[in-house]
């Protein structure tokens, strides 16, 4: 970008906050919901899904991008069953792979005694991974032990 372009956006930015005026790109709301931390890989499209599905649900998600995130999984306790491709902590719980936003809200509320949930692998359909077709899939619990049992079947 030009420093000529960037001066013009500038200027034109402060002329539409002076007046009261809003722009779409400008404006976003601010989520009022839980707080997700995220760690994927950076080049992860259906991550990037993911988290905008959140967003629209309106979790307040902060995501950190990095070249590894096995070791996030193993100091979580993610069993390797479970596995998929980000990995996520809510209101002390983890949340790993493409898991709704619904399911999440719903472990929040119900505070089950476990120590995260799952969608492993990377099923069709799931949110993030919408495609030609949708295949069915459970939302696994697990405990500190690496136990899990099926949460919600989807």
């Amino acid at each position: 970008m030009s420093v000529l372009r960037f001066r013009r956006g500038l200027v034109i930015g402060a002329a539409m906050l002076s007046t009261g005026i809003t722009a779409a790109w400008a404006y976003e709301p601010a989520a009022s919901g839980p707080v997700v931390t995220v760690y994927k890989t950076p080049s992860c499209g259906c991550c990037r899904k993911w988290v905008d599905h959140l967003r629209s649900h309106g979790f307040r998600v902060t995501s950190h991008d990095m070249a590894d995130v096995q070791p996030i999984k193993r100091r979580h306790g993610v069993p390797g069953s479970a596995a998929s491709c980000h990995t996520a902590l809510v209101g002390g719980y983890v949340v790993e792979g493409h898991v709704p936003a619904d399911v999440i809200q719903k472990l929040l509320r119900e505070r089950p005694r476990v120590a995260g949930v799952a969608v492993p692998g990377m099923p069709m359909g799931s949110p993030g991974m919408e495609g030609p077709y949708s295949e069915r899939y459970d939302v696994v619990s697990f405990d500190r032990s690496g136990k899990t049992a099926v949460y919600v079947r989807r």
